[in-house]
């Protein structure tokens, strides 16, 4: 089974709660919007705690640093495709103006024996929940609620 560790960042803009997401990189996500945004997140390296990983996948996939020892856990989700994500929030900002993310290659066009580059992450934004909720990965949509839940203190922050 994958597992994938990522983190919610979240601020809030003129009394609005807003979250930030990102946008797969490369060829086959350029059309493709409401439903593949996500939080930053990647795989696990071997022996790599999970907190630590989301850690540096934001790092890796936006070029943002953050102080971990703010991070709250808010559990984990099963995607569609059987992979696990876990994911923690941190109230922090972010100029998506300087996003830098670490890239990754692949044959393009497909069968052309041409291989190029592409970034992971082509771009992030700044959503509101709402926005967000429209946009996220179905799955990762409960982390949008647990985020609220724990915010307006209504009840625990608990996985799937």
């Amino acid at each position: 089974m994958k597992q994938s560790a990522g983190i919610l960042m979240y601020k809030r803009q003129d009394g609005e709660l807003r979250v930030l997401l990102v946008h797969p990189g490369g060829p086959l996500f350029t059309k493709k919007d409401l439903g593949w945004w996500t939080i930053p997140k990647g795989e696990f390296i071997d022996g790599e705690q999970p907190a630590a990983a989301a850690v540096r996948e934001l790092w890796e996939e936006t070029g943002a640093e953050i102080d971990a020892a703010q991070l709250v856990e808010l559990g984990s989700v099963r995607q569609k495709s059987g992979k696990v994500v876990s994911a923690w929030g941190i109230e922090a900002d972010f100029d998506v103006t300087r996003l830098k993310s670490n890239t990754f290659e692949l044959e393009w066009p497909p069968h052309s024996g041409t291989v190029r580059e592409f970034p992971e992450v082509d771009r992030g934004e700044w959503f509101s929940v709402q926005a967000a909720r429209a946009k996220i990965n179905a799955a990762q949509a409960s982390f949008l609620d647990r985020l609220e839940a724990l915010l307006s203190d209504s009840g625990p922050v608990t996985g799937p």
